[in-house]
């Protein structure tokens, strides 16, 4: 399994109204952290219930938590657009 579909599982867990996630390596090319392949830099838009009424800091350390240290570290570059 990619690392894509590893973030799309991980992430339905918290029930999202919304999930996008889009694999923005090819963007960064010969920069740091590209690896021949992509999965390295990542953009997602989340909206989810279990979001709601947290501060950012929150929201992005729920996302961390949720993905779990092992799928973080493979990854150089995570973006994000959260909502409740």
């Amino acid at each position: 399994m990619g690392i894509t579909q590893e973030l799309q599982e991980r992430l339905k867990t918290l029930n999202p109204t919304r999930l996008e996630i889009r694999d923005d390596s090819e963007k960064h090319r010969g920069h740091g952290g590209w690896r021949e392949g992509g999965e390295t830099h990542f953009h997602i838009t989340l909206r989810a219930p279990a979001l709601a009424g947290l501060s950012r800091i929150a929201r992005h350390r729920l996302i961390h938590d949720t993905l779990g240290a092992d799928l973080v570290g493979r990854i150089h570059a995570l973006s994000m657009d959260l909502d409740g």
